[in-house]
């Protein structure tokens, strides 16, 4: 079983307080987010962010297994996943992760969209999301 880590602090209240966000790696270490940075568009970072960013890693990464699979060892892939959340009861909840991705490649169209619907489906964030996936793939 692989086993990674993520951690936070939070100091104050919800809308006042302030935190800080790293992870085991330390390619994000003590880096702040708040409800400015969450609800108001101010710069640092979020939770959605780092999920789409999670995603769109986790989907690339399963797209190149797929394709190497399927024999095509030359794509350059290119991927953003838009994270969306609605408001829903008396908090708020995600709702959808837009994957966009561009696949560069000489191999055949037919066989990367087929391996992008698998890793769609089959890549481990995907997995974890309890939201609507969708994906609007280009092949060059």
């Amino acid at each position: 079983m692989i086993v990674k880590r993520g951690s936070a602090h939070w100091e104050g209240t919800i809308k006042e307080g302030k935190g800080t966000v790293s992870t085991q790696s330390k390619a994000l270490d003590a880096q702040p987010y708040g409800f400015n940075t969450r609800f108001e568009d101010k710069p640092g970072t979020n939770p959605e962010e780092l999920i789409g960013a999670a995603h769109a890693a986790c989907f690339s990464m399963a797209l190149s297994g797929q394709l190497t699979g399927a024999e095509i060892t030359d794509a350059v892939i290119e991927t953003t996943s838009k994270i969306s959340m609605d408001k829903e009861g008396d908090g708020f909840a995600v709702k959808s992760s837009e994957l966009t991705c561009k696949v560069t490649s000489a191999g055949d169209a037919e066989k990367i969209r087929a391996a992008a619907e698998a890793a769609k489906a089959g890549c481990p964030i995907s997995k974890l999301l309890n939201c609507e996936i969708s994906l609007d793939l280009t092949v060059n």
